[in-house]
């Protein structure tokens, strides 16, 4: 399909803005953290062996009794189309999938609220307040509860994309080594609706990466990265 037209707004993997670091992500001792943006997507190390495209299963329990929300492909509109929730889409290949929140139909950079590129699996908060939801090239959207529970996962795939923080992951401090040119970016978030304001933390790592998941925190987002291995 080739490259989109539009990239995930000031998530440049490479670029990370300091000094934009919460009180919590202070106070959790993370390895590595620093205050930015980036891109990301995501599934656990197992889940992503079995992951084809139109894929449903995602390895959770509850996953077997959801029904896909709505396509990869498309416009929607927030309220009539499509309500306003979390979603998420798995098993996404090549970074080729990519979604957008807008507050209108222009079409325009202006209207953007939020946007990513997908590598496995991502997740996004698509807001009441929100006019358009846009998804090219992505397998279909499924709604989840963000209060569920799963079985988390002690070691994950370091291109998996975004993982719920107690229900794909366990909190814990994590390490991926073996990282070259700077392409590995981890990123702690306290929700998923991809503004600057939802980054708790995150960096650009070459060699061993080291990085504390809060049990606060709500995704962890990896891409580029060796896998990760919880150590304690």
């Amino acid at each position: 399909m080739g490259m989109k037209g539009k990239i995930a707004l000031g998530a440049v993997v490479g670029v990370v803005v300091i000094g934009v670091v919460s009180a919590n992500a202070g106070d959790n001792g993370d390895g590595g953290t620093s205050g930015g943006t980036g891109k990301g997507s995501s599934a656990s190390a197992e889940r992503e062996a079995g992951d084809k495209k139109g894929t449903k299963d995602t390895g959770k329990a509850e996953d077997a009794e959801k029904k896909a929300a709505f396509a990869g492909d498309g416009d929607f509109q927030v309220g009539s189309d499509i309500k306003p929730g979390t979603y998420r889409t798995t098993g996404n290949s090549d970074g080729l999938c990519y979604w957008e929140r807008a507050k209108d139909a222009s079409g325009e950079m202006d209207s953007l609220l939020a946007n990513d590129n997908v590598t496995g699996t991502g997740y996004v908060t698509v807001k009441a307040t929100d006019k358009l939801f846009k998804s090219s090239d992505c397998n279909d959207w499924e709604a989840v509860d963000e209060k569920a529970k799963g079985s988390p996962a002690a070691r994950i795939s370091g291109d998996g994309g975004m993982f719920a923080v107690g229900a794909d992951i366990a909190p814990g401090t994590y390490k991926s080594t073996g990282n070259t040119d700077d392409s590995c970016y981890w990123e702690r978030t306290k929700d998923a609706e991809h503004g600057v304001e939802s980054i708790l933390a995150n960096d650009n790592v070459n060699g061993t990466a080291v990085v504390r998941i809060s049990a606060s925190d709500a995704y962890f987002k990896t891409t580029g990265c060796k896998d990760w291995k919880k150590t304690g």
